[in-house]
């Protein structure tokens, strides 16, 4: 098996509190969030799978894993942080009459009067702009998504279901960020983009503080128990740099978790970032193949870098392979363990901790880590999958395209 990269952070606060956005990521902005998302007839909270069996063989305390395949009827978590973060722009336009943030206040007569002429633009790799498009149909809103090069049909399908303006375009996902910024610059379109950049950062932090949702319903479902451990797979980084904010807010000092960033090797922006030490951020540029299309973003979000750079303890890049064992084992778990059907993307994290635990070549990177018999690990499924017939290619036949 190829090997990872691996970056210990020597930026984090030692301490584990006062990072930068903190009060933004608090225990109140995740309820203010969920309670939000819970006005949504559609709302249910995914589960979070205790694989008691996995722990077992993998010799660890807990092994859970969310499975956010449930989330909303689309597959994927996304919409938590479009929904959230354009109910928020709508309920500070002009003309509304009510500063009550929920589903039927935007569904109001006032709400729909104030937005009339909005239209939501993004860019996106798939999931994205999937959710971005079911937040407009929910709001009777327009939305227009660009997708970069070797988007698979599917996920253009999808989106344009949902009644969006879609397109591919022949660029690499940061072109077409940067395409999509300018044509809802030149269009007055709301640009409703999950990675921040200076002068753009309102928006990408309401839609970090939605996922909180999903931080905060994995938090209550653990009833108590504190994970010790902490895989959070890293695109432009928002969704995981939302995460680790708010464990390190719940779990500050001495319990905060050791959270661990997964990214594919050919878009490893942020253990460059972390390999520089210097604070900076660094990019990757060019075409960045990988089976983990919706990690295939060369450009670290903004405010993600700000919070990582302080909150996370490592920065690890893994081959495609490890992806697909995450893959193939949590849709194959031992004996009674819940069925996980996780996509590319979405079982890195996981396919990264088993592999680093049921490995004796990694047994040294464990101790680095401190991974052992007393670790609770928690991963984010974050995906189902949204691609299914590279799904099957991977998972009954061991090969894909790349």
């Amino acid at each position: 098996m190829p090997d990872i990269k691996y970056i210990q952070n020597k930026l984090m606060k030692k301490n584990g509190s006062s990072f930068p956005y903190s009060e933004d990521f608090s225990a109140a902005c995740a309820r203010d969030a969920l309670n939000f998302h819970k006005t949504f007839p559609l709302y249910n909270p995914t589960p979070l799978v205790n694989l008691r069996f996995l722990s077992s063989m993998l010799n660890v305390s807990g092994f859970y894993v969310k499975d956010e395949s449930r989330r909303f009827g689309l597959n994927a978590f996304k919409a938590l942080g479009s929904s959230y973060a354009v109910g928020c722009h709508i309920a500070e336009l002009p003309g509304k009459d009510s500063g009550d943030i929920s589903y039927r206040f935007l569904k109001s007569s006032a709400a729909k009067a104030a937005a009339k002429d909005l239209t939501l633009a993004t860019a996106t790799d798939g999931n994205h702009g999937r959710g971005v498009a079911w937040t407009a149909k929910q709001l009777g809103l327009k939305s227009v998504v660009y997708m970069p090069r070797g988007t698979v049909p599917e996920r253009l399908l999808n989106i344009q279901k949902l009644g969006a303006e879609a397109s591919i375009l022949d660029m690499n996902y940061n072109d077409a960020s940067r395409y999509t910024a300018a044509q809802a610059e030149k269009h007055g379109w709301l640009l409703v983009q999950d990675s921040a950049w200076p002068g753009y950062e309102e928006i990408p932090l309401r839609i970090m503080q939605g996922y909180l949702t999903m931080a905060l319903e994995a938090y209550e479902q653990l009833k108590g128990v504190c994970p010790t451990h902490i895989f959070l797979q890293a695109g432009v980084g928002s969704m995981a740099a939302a995460v680790a904010a708010f464990f390190t807010n719940m779990y500050p000092g001495t319990e905060k978790p050791v959270v661990i960033i997964v990214e594919p090797h050919n878009a490893d922006c942020f253990l460059r970032s972390a390999a520089a030490a210097d604070g900076r951020p660094r990019c990757v540029s060019g075409q960045m193949e990988t089976i983990m299309a919706g990690l295939a973003c060369g450009e670290p979000c903004s405010i993600a870098w700000d919070i990582l750079k302080e909150c996370a303890n490592a920065f690890i890049s893994i081959p495609d392979e490890m992806a697909a064992c995450g893959m193939r084992i949590l849709g194959n778990p031992p004996y009674n363990d819940e069925r996980i059907i996780s996509g590319e993307s979405g079982a890195s994290a996981a396919g990264l901790a088993i592999e680093l635990l049921r490995r004796p070549e990694y047994n040294e990177l464990c101790k680095d880590l401190c991974l052992n018999e007393n670790s609770r690990i928690l991963c984010f499924s974050t995906e189902g999958d949204t691609d299914t017939e590279n799904y099957r290619r991977i998972v009954w036949d061991g090969a894909w395209p790349v």
